[in-house]
């Protein structure tokens, strides 16, 4: 894939810093470089340490207890999620009502360029293999309802915002490490779009922040 960033280095807000994507999204920004601010509810759970790191004590759900690190910010992350997995979906508004606060929070401070984690089963690929679309739509969907139902809230509130945002929508997460090695589709359906590791799905937004042909779109992205 093509490096649309060059070897410009710059400042990275990354909220959720401590879950999956986030904490991957932290390294991958720090081994290319960037100056990187983590945010999270409890910075003592984040153990990486370097220079250009900052650890900072936020909620998404509580703006001002973050907002003020939105300026002169390159870019923003948003690797936000809810515990439980499969079998533990209960009713949120954690990725609807938080990315609306931060949206409003980047709007106040002067932000503007995002990234959101959505998921690919929020819309039913139809170029993916009958089994896989049958498993999505009668099985993941059905037991993620109610984290499902949140992601589109999410989608909707985002898509009407004037920031540059981008909406991964990633498949099944994997914890293998980065290759820098992976497909992707803008705005459209990714043919066998299976898994991607955390850390590739990271690599991906680290290395897009200035790609403006991903600017107001969904990104699908998959080996």
């Amino acid at each position: 894939m093509k490096n649309e960033q060059a070897q410009s280095r710059y400042n990275i807000l990354i909220i959720g810093a401590n879950g999956g994507i986030g904490k991957q999204a932290v390294e991958v920004a720090l081994h290319a470089g960037h100056k990187v601010t983590a945010v999270l509810r409890n910075p003592a759970n984040l153990t990486i340490t370097h220079t250009n790191l900052e650890v900072v004590k936020g909620d998404i759900m509580q703006p001002s207890t973050f907002e003020q690190y939105l300026e002169n910010k390159d870019a923003i992350i948003s690797a936000i999620g809810t515990k439980g997995g499969l079998t533990g979906d209960k009713p949120t508004t954690l990725y609807s009502q938080g990315n609306a606060n931060l949206l409003g929070a980047m709007k106040k401070r002067g932000a503007g360029r995002i990234f959101f984690i959505s998921a690919s089963a929020v819309e039913i690929s139809p170029v993916l293999p009958l089994f896989v679309r049958l498993a999505a739509k009668y099985i993941v969907q059905k037991l993620l309802r109610h984290m499902y139902a949140d992601l589109r809230a999410m989608e909707k509130i985002v898509k009407e915002s004037d920031i540059n945002w981008t909406i991964m929508r990633p498949p099944r997460l994997t914890d293998k490490p980065v290759t820098g090695h992976y497909r992707f589709a803008i705005n459209s359906f990714l043919k066998n779009c299976l898994n991607i590791s955390r850390a590739d799905l990271a690599h991906f937004m680290i290395h897009n922040i200035i790609n403006e042909k991903t600017y107001k779109t969904t990104i699908e992205i998959g080996y």
